[in-house]
C-alpha cells in the first residue's frame, strides 16, 4: 500500500475522507459525440434520456469543488487514427460493425470531441485519452500526484465503459475512490445500476452528489 493510501486517523466519516486538501473531482468523457443530441451516438439514434441529470450533477460537483478549493480534473476521449486500436476495430469487424464509421467517435479537433456539460476552467487539468481508462497510456496519474491528491471522486459516462474502467485503474493504483452514482449515466438504467454495483461490491465506495457537497461544505 503506498503512502498516499493511508487511512484517515481523525474523525473518520464522509467529510474526512473526500476533504478538499486530499481530492480531486474528475470528470470523465462528458463530450458532444457521447452526450449530445446532435453528437455521433444522438445521430445514431441513442438514447440520451438518461444523460441530463448526470450532466447537471457532475456541474454541481464541478462549482462545489472550486468553491471548496478541490481540483477539477476532466479526462476525455480524443481519437486519432494514428492511435486507433487494432483490437477495437476488429472486435467491432467481427460484431458486424463498420470499423471505420465506428472509431470516428470524439475525433481530436472535431466538434464530437468537445466539453458538453460542464466545462474546464483555465488552469484546471485536461487529459487526454484514447482508450476506455484514463490512465491507459495516459498522464491522468501524474496529474493526480502533481497535485497532491490521494482520494477521487468521479463523475463521467459511461458507467459501464469508461468511467468503469477508470475507477478499476485507478483503485489498483491506490487511491481511494468515490463514485458519484448520480453524475453518472448508461444509456440503458439497468446497466448503469448493474455496474455501480459491481464496483461498489469491488473497488469504490457509491456516494450522491448531495453527499459530497455537504461534506464540502462542512470542510470549507
Amino acid at each position: 500500500m503506498s503512502a498516499l493510501a493511508a487511512p484517515v486517523q481523525a474523525e473518520d466519516g464522509l467529510a474526512a475522507w473526500i476533504t478538499p486538501a486530499r481530492t480531486a473531482l474528475v470528470i470523465i468523457d462528458m463530450q458532444v459525440d457521447f452526450a449530445a443530441p446532435e453528437g455521433r451516438l444522438g445521430q445514431w439514434g441513442v438514447d440520451l434520456s438518461t444523460v441530463p441529470p448526470a450532466l447537471e450533477r457532475a456541474q454541481a460537483l464541478a462549482e462545489a469543488a472550486r468553491k471548496a478549493g478541490a481540483p477539477v480534473v476532466f479526462v476525455g476521449l480524443f481519437t486519432r487514427p494514428e492511435t486507433d486500436s487494432g483490437a477495437w476495430r476488429e472486435r467491432m469487424r467481427r460484431r458486424g460493425g463498420d470499423p471505420d464509421s465506428d472509431s470516428g467517435l470524439c475525433r481530436a479537433d472535431d466538434v464530437g470531441s468537445d466539453w458538453y456539460g460542464p466545462k474546464p476552467l483555465p488552469g484546471e487539468a485536461v487529459v487526454q485519452k484514447a482508450r476506455y481508462s484514463g490512465f491507459h497510456d495516459a498522464p491522468l496519474d501524474s496529474v493526480l500526484k502533481g497535485l497532491g491528491v490521494d482520494t477521487l471522486v468521479v463523475a463521467g459516462l459511461t458507467t459501464e465503459c469508461c468511467v468503469d474502467c477508470t475507477v478499476r485503474d485507478a483503485f489498483h493504483l491506490d487511491y481511494h475512490v468515490f463514485v458519484a452514482a448520480d453524475a453518472c449515466a448508461a444509456y440503458e438504467p439497468e446497466v448503469h445500476a448493474a455496474s455501480l454495483k459491481a464496483l461498489e461490491l469491488n473497488c469504490a465506495i457509491l456516494v450522491e452528489t448531495d453527499q459530497v457537497i455537504t461534506a464540502w461544505e462542512e470542510a470549507a
